[in-house]
């Protein structure tokens, strides 16, 4: 039993001398820890709302019953959901996970939009117990931010977020119209795993360009004097990687090349897979006809997946980090190799 061995494992001494080992052995036995216990609750569940349905029937108790179908439902949307968890068996699927958004043309709207995604997936990581390292950000020009990236960290952060890869269309009143005309923004989402010393991934330092730069936004003088951020360029492809999260230049060195080594790590993972020319094709241009989702906020209210056909009314929801249905939709669609619906976007 593999939940046996991680015990054994976290037992011997010898595994607390390498960190990252160590760590990677308790997030898995505290996972199967958890997946087990859940079992073990959802059969007890199910048997004590049987039971009631039961009893409800034999003494005419509509509410009873009412109340343990709702139980029940819930029950099998936990159950889909573990399914689902179960076959992130990918490479990576484990691993914490980079999430970069970019926001598309269109200046301070897109800008704005772009922010308001990276609230909505900082929302979703807090929500589901994961942990939220800012990396870099640039601020928009009026409001909202050009790019940014934050590192996800917790089991199966990436095989998660990786089916949010792709273009996310909005649509509402302007708050920066004077005259509330509606606006488009476009904004891309891009997800890669973070990887560890499991994964080999060889660069030529003679391929990558290495540029120093003043770290911009908040943070004082020492933001402003010292040129402590660092971009990497990979030549032959033409990856780059933007990192300012620290004060030190040599710091912000050793993260931007593991940020470099993750995004060539997924770039190769994506060459593996049959759908990768597709999923890459869907980011050449953050504007119409690439959207993977849109989110309507005027003159109705839609959030609709262009990919599964999954939709809600809930907009707010979604804005605040309800993305599980969307997630385990484009996961069920991947996993059980099925083709991607054809779906009619929202207006």
């Amino acid at each position: 039993m593999r939940l046996a061995e991680l015990n054994k494992l976290a037992e011997d001494p010898e595994l607390w001398g390498d960190q990252q080992r160590a760590q990677r052995v308790m997030q898995e036995r505290t996972a199967l820890e958890d997946q087990i216990t859940a079992i073990g609750r959802i059969e007890r569940e199910l048997d004590d709302q049987l039971t009631m349905i039961e009893l409800g029937e034999a003494e005419g108790d509509q509410k009873a019953i009412a109340d343990a179908e709702d139980v029940l439902r819930r029950l099998k949307a936990e159950v889909g959901r573990r399914e689902l968890e179960a076959l992130l068996s990918g490479e990576a699927d484990s691993n914490d996970s980079y999430l970069e958004v970019h926001a598309g043309a269109g200046g301070t709207e897109s800008q704005d939009w772009a922010n308001m995604l990276m609230r909505m997936y900082a929302r979703w990581a807090e929500q589901h117990g994961y942990k939220v390292d800012w990396i870099e950000e640039t601020a928009g020009e009026g409001a909202g931010i050009k790019s940014a990236t934050i590192e996800v960290k917790g089991h199966n952060a990436y095989g998660w977020l990786k089916s949010e890869n792709g273009v996310h269309r909005l649509v509402r009143i302007s708050p920066f119209d004077s005259n509330a005309r509606r606006h488009t923004s476009f904004a891309s989402v891009n997800v890669y795993p973070v990887i560890d010393d499991r994964i080999v991934v060889d660069i030529k330092e003679s391929d990558v360009r290495t540029d120093t730069l003043r770290s911009s936004g908040a943070g004082g003088q020492h933001v402003n004097k010292t040129e402590s951020a660092i971009r990497l360029t990979h030549i032959p492809t033409n990856i780059v990687v933007y990192c300012q999260t620290d004060r030190s230049q040599h710091r912000n060195r050793a993260q931007a090349w593991q940020m470099l080594r993750a995004r060539l790590y997924e770039r190769e993972l994506k060459r593996r897979e049959v759908q990768a020319a597709a999923e890459q094709a869907l980011k050449t241009d953050i504007g119409w006809g690439h959207q993977i989702r849109s989110y309507v906020l005027q003159p109705y209210q839609m959030v609709k997946d262009l990919r599964t056909g999954v939709q809600t009314s809930d907009t707010g929801g979604v804005l605040d980090g309800d993305l599980d249905p969307f997630m385990e939709a484009a996961l069920a669609q991947k996993a059980f190799g099925t083709e991607p619906v054809d779906v009619e976007d929202v207006e």
